[in-house]
């Protein structure tokens, strides 16, 4: 079974859709929002401080940031205890999740993907954010709306953001030199991106010593490339305003995206690295790849182990298409309704903990991951990054210059793995030589299939 890399951790894609599929609710969003009776368990103390259980899938690094930032909670008052607990990966984590009934042990805080957002909006296990929100009177215009965008459902939010990174293109400023390029423009459209390519692409005899791009093959890159443009993964304008029935990702908008990469291929400028994230950043830190799109988290790992100067740009976009911005990616923290009121309470006051802008500039300086309250930008220790790592601010230029639409909030649906399969499936048939236009296809309609098997499960209409 392929595993894709992202951010550190390993998701099994066709693992995680079985996941999904097997334990989507029998609720739709609007009536998974209805009150259910759980039972709660009994309130844990260390001492006179209440337990809140918190299950993470940060590993190695990242692990160690989030101890220390848990630490310093805990130092900072008396009232709580957080106990983070790393459940492996994603996937390995929503596993046990789903299998999760009250007990001693019950988290109170979950983190998950965002491609699991509509699972756990129609799980039943969970207490929408927005209630604590609500009852707090929390000013969410502290938070970086391009970011909770993605976990807000007709106005109400239903998780906090944790972990948060976007896509840029990522390139090789030594070797826009040697090819005649200005190291400082990097291609903004697909016609100069292909020209670009073009160029960078080395061959000597058979063997090409350098091609000019790659893109991982993983969805999350087509569908940010879709959502630049404007276009749709799904019906209902992105399932946020109804349950998804079909793809519609199959439009011209994917069509171009679909067309940029076939072009690319069939000249020869095209590496192919499957889905393997670490063959293909090997791949560029080596001179094989000249540019490619990365997760904005691991920016400032590839500059600090790079022996050349690396430059960061925007997502390209189609010839004549005014760019809509990025889909935020990474995870969230969800709160549980298995744990009772004081409990609850205990996890908003953490959730809120993380938010304050000292704590958001250490998570962002030490492990690239978006801020989600724009106050951290302000911190010292940010601008000093930045002079140091001025291409981690283009990350955020980027993030910060989206337009607030359906295309760039993301598709809610619960087939979501199965569809980043279907697509990978897609270019992978292209790449074979099989008609762009009838890959795109081939993989909208194994969605809709997906979607419908699982309306029908559930009984969705």
């Amino acid at each position: 079974m392929k595993l894709a890399k992202k951010g550190g951790l390993l998701l099994s894609a066709a693992a995680l859709a079985l996941s999904l599929t097997a334990c989507s609710s029998t609720q739709t969003t609007n009536n998974a929002e209805a009150k259910t009776k759980v039972q709660t368990v009994p309130v844990e103390k260390d001492g006179n401080k209440i337990v809140i259980r918190f299950w993470h899938a940060m590993s190695g690094d990242l692990e160690k940031r989030l101890n220390e930032i848990v630490a310093q909670y805990n130092q900072s008052q008396d009232k709580y205890e957080i106990k983070p607990e790393f459940e492996g990966t994603y996937e390995e984590l929503l596993t046990k999740f789903r299998s999760t009934a009250a007990s001693k042990d019950v988290p109170a805080l979950v983190q998950s993907s965002e491609i699991t957002t509509k699972y756990m909006i129609d799980s039943k296990k969970i207490t929408p954010v927005q209630e604590w929100i609500d009852k707090d009177h929390y000013d969410t215009s502290k938070l970086e709306k391009a970011i909770t965008n993605y976990y807000s459902v007709n106005g109400k939010m239903y998780s906090m953001p944790f972990n948060s990174s976007t896509p840029v293109l990522v390139y090789n400023k030594d070797a826009f030199k040697k090819a005649g390029l200005d190291p400082e423009k990097a291609p903004s459209t697909y016609s100069e991106l292909k020209d670009a390519a073009d160029k960078l692409t080395i061959k000597e005899g058979n063997t090409t010593k350098q091609y000019g791009f790659t893109m991982l093959n993983y969805g999350w890159f087509f569908e940010e490339l879709l959502a630049a443009q404007g276009g749709l993964y799904v019906d209902h304008e992105n399932g946020r305003k109804g349950g998804a029935e079909k793809a519609v990702f199959n439009g011209k908008e994917g069509q171009k995206v679909f067309n940029l990469l076939n072009d690319l291929n069939k000249n020869g400028n095209l590496g192919k690295y499957g889905n393997d994230w670490d063959g293909m950043r090997a791949a560029f830190q080596s001179g094989q790849v000249a540019m490619y799109l990365d997760s904005s988290a691991g920016i400032r790992n590839i500059i600090d182990t790079s022996k050349f100067n690396v430059g960061v740009a925007y997502l390209p976009h189609p010839d004549g298409v005014k760019p809509k911005g990025v889909v935020i990616g990474g995870a969230s923290l969800w709160m549980t309704n298995m744990v009772g009121d004081e409990t609850q309470k205990g996890a908003w006051d953490f959730m809120e903990y993380l938010t304050k802008a000292d704590v958001q500039a250490k998570w962002h300086t030490e492990t690239g991951y978006f801020p989600i309250t724009p106050a951290a930008y302000k911190d010292p220790s940010i601008a000093e990054e930045y002079k140091k790592y001025p291409q981690l601010k283009v990350t955020v230029d980027q993030l910060q210059a989206t337009k607030s639409t359906p295309a760039t909030q993301g598709a809610l649906i619960s087939v979501f793995p199965e569809s980043r399969d279907a697509v990978v499936k897609s270019l992978e048939a292209m790449y074979g030589g099989n008609d762009p236009k009838q890959a795109l296809d081939d993989a909208a309609k194994a969605t809709d299939r997906a979607i419908e098997i699982a309306n029908r499960t559930n009984g969705a209409k």
